[in-house]
């Protein structure tokens, strides 16, 4: 892998994508697609040399809009602002799945534009900014000191370093602390929250009318992204995702997959770790992850999943055992 790649993979710089599948595929307003009553999708995005953006989700609720996840930049933030202004109706209420940049960064412009928007996340994001975030900023100060272009444009930069200094902006007004039934915007929803899995606090949500599943990064293609993830609880998270009924699952990154696809997904990931722990060769894991994922990997996909399983196979699932235990610490 070259340098930028290890740095894209360490920073969990997901660049995907997005084959939009065809039942996805009705255009309801610009970049927005219906994928079940009264939801819609903006897909994240991404162009190989900036930070991505995850999927957003859109609920029509009786009190107004409900967003899953705003992305990170501020173009994919405006398309979730446009389609409220076609809509003619205010967004209420953000549900972030988890603190990743790429999730919770468009916090910062929804929340000037609707000052009284409520945000439901896990406590998780509070931790993150004196770790995880605390590191990456001194990261960011460096490469802006010593810029040597592998690391992308300075403007690109100072936008994350300015992201991570937002701070109150992209913390939760409402600390989601367990799984359960609640009314948002007078819509109801199931929400549901899982322990030290991708994130130290990791919300998903089920909506019994549409039949929807919303995932957050529990679900990432064209790779699992184990930056930040406890492996075994990841998969024991994907056990209890399987456990429930839905229609339609949206990953954090990656197009809406049926009840068989998402089993194919765990399966794949099954399978990825338990090659991880063993010793056969390196390749192995990453052949199999791209034979076991086969029918979810878009052919463009298939060199940047082979880069990222390299990396976490060598630095995450053999790497330091001791970084793994603490991000398992339950």
């Amino acid at each position: 892998m070259s340098k930028r790649q290890r740095r894209l993979a360490a920073l969990a710089s997901l660049l995907l994508t997005f084959p939009v599948h065809a039942h996805a595929a009705t255009s309801i307003a610009r970049d927005a697609y219906l994928i079940a009553r009264g939801a819609y999708l903006i897909p994240g995005s991404a162009n190989g040399e900036s930070q991505p953006d995850g999927n957003s989700v859109i609920f029509e609720a009786p009190q107004g809009l409900i967003v899953f996840d705003t992305g990170r930049h501020t173009e994919h933030t405006r398309k979730i602002i446009d389609f409220a202004t076609q809509a003619h109706r205010p967004i209420r209420a953000i549900i972030n799945s988890h603190w990743h940049l790429d999730h919770v960064g468009g916090n910062v412009l929804l929340r000037a534009r609707y000052p009284d928007v409520r945000i439901y996340a896990s406590s998780a994001i509070y931790e993150a900014q004196t770790t995880f975030l605390a590191h990456y900023r001194q990261q960011l100060e460096a490469a802006i000191a010593t810029p040597d272009g592998s690391q992308g444009p300075l403007a690109s930069l100072r936008a994350e370093l300015a992201l991570v200094d937002a701070g109150p902006a992209l913390l939760p007004t409402d600390v989601i602390s367990a799984s359960g039934s609640r009314t948002i915007a007078g819509k109801r929803l199931q929400v549901n929250l899982e322990h030290d899995a991708v994130t130290a606090g990791d919300v998903w949500i089920e909506d019994p009318r549409s039949g929807l599943l919303l995932a957050g990064d529990l679900v990432t293609l064209p790779a699992p992204f184990l930056d930040t993830a406890c492996p075994r609880r990841w998969q024991e998270s994907l056990a209890q995702l399987s456990g429930h009924r839905f229609g339609l699952l949206v990953p954090g990154h990656g197009p809406p997959l049926h009840r068989e696809e998402f089993e194919i997904y765990r399966t794949a990931f099954e399978r990825l770790l338990a090659c991880g722990r063993s010793d056969r060769p390196k390749s192995d894991c990453i052949d199999g992850w791209l034979h076991d994922g086969d029918k979810l990997i878009a052919a463009t996909d298939q060199a940047y999943a082979r880069a990222l399983i390299d990396y976490y196979v060598e630095q995450i699932l053999r790497g330091d055992p001791a970084r793994v235990a603490r991000l398992c610490a339950a």
